[in-house]
């Protein structure tokens, strides 16, 4: 079994390498990487490396060849219609090179819109052009990043004892990059035949309340949780777009333990 990481230099794509070297041979695993400055880096520590750029569709019959297993982690284009057709080039290619199984990190819980006929986003779309392309199938289905933190004021709480949000019955299954990695490597390793789908989140969803005890104990005095309808930030009408509090256990199954605490979570982003 040849297993294949595209994007492999990434945040998800480095954290899902490094965890899938502890579990196959590193000769069986391949990198995926767009600049070949970096191959020699991989190379260096035993994975082989091959030019695969998603724009670049020569690159992609190359580089697949003879991969059994492949994951396609989505593009991170700002613009969802070259993301949607970079994703196809790349399925296109996969299906070319005999690829048997290909994976897609998309995102969790999609919403659909009210035309059924239509999926509603880029990664549906990519979703339906791989069944459509006949090649057997995963789909990780990857919940909010909890990096989202990171822009809700927490240093300030800390320091005033308020964590202050905009208004909304906010509820988060968003975890964290190492336990998404954790559980894409565990599958990926396991070798897995026939079409699936997980989604890749939390079992039990948390709140700004639940983020306030976090802070209080990590502050060592009170801090409350306060929403104000003069805070204004793009996080959260992005976030109203999407289904944050959906819950599922197929993540802390293929991680094989419970999901990282909140607590832990948070801290790298408190620093």
């Amino acid at each position: 079994m040849t297993i294949m990481i595209t994007g492999a230099t990434g945040q998800l794509g480095s954290l899902i390498l490094e965890n899938l070297r502890d579990r196959v041979p590193a000769g069986q695993i391949i990198a995926g990487v767009r600049k070949l400055e970096q191959a020699a880096q991989l190379r260096e520590r035993g994975i082989e490396a091959h030019y695969a750029d998603y724009d670049v569709p020569e690159s992609l019959d190359e580089a697949f060849s003879g991969v059994s297993r492949l994951l396609l982690i989505s593009s991170s284009h700002t613009d969802d219609g070259v993301r949607l057709i970079q994703h196809k080039q790349v399925i296109e290619a996969a299906k070319r090179c005999g690829v048997g199984h290909i994976l897609y990190t998309g995102f969790a819980f999609p919403r659909r819109s009210s035309d059924q006929s239509k999926p509603a986003n880029v990664h549906t779309q990519t979703e339906q052009a791989i069944i459509e392309s006949g090649l057997e199938y995963t789909f990780l289905r990857n919940a909010l990043y909890i990096d989202f933190v990171g822009v809700l004021g927490m240093k300030e709480a800390l320091l005033s004892g308020e964590l202050i949000t905009a208004p909304g019955e906010w509820k988060f299954n968003s975890v964290t990059r190492g336990d998404l990695a954790l559980a894409t490597a565990n599958l990926l390793a396991e070798g897995k035949s026939g079409n699936q789908i997980y989604e890749l989140a939390r079992s039990h969803a948390w709140d700004f309340a639940d983020l306030a005890e976090v802070l209080t104990e990590i502050a060592g005095k009170p801090v409350v949780h306060r929403q104000d309808a003069g805070v204004q930030h793009w996080i959260y009408a992005f976030m109203s777009m999407l289904d944050t509090s959906s819950t599922s256990g197929d993540l802390e199954r293929l991680m094989d333990r419970p999901v990282t605490p909140l607590k832990d979570s948070v801290i790298p982003f408190l620093k």
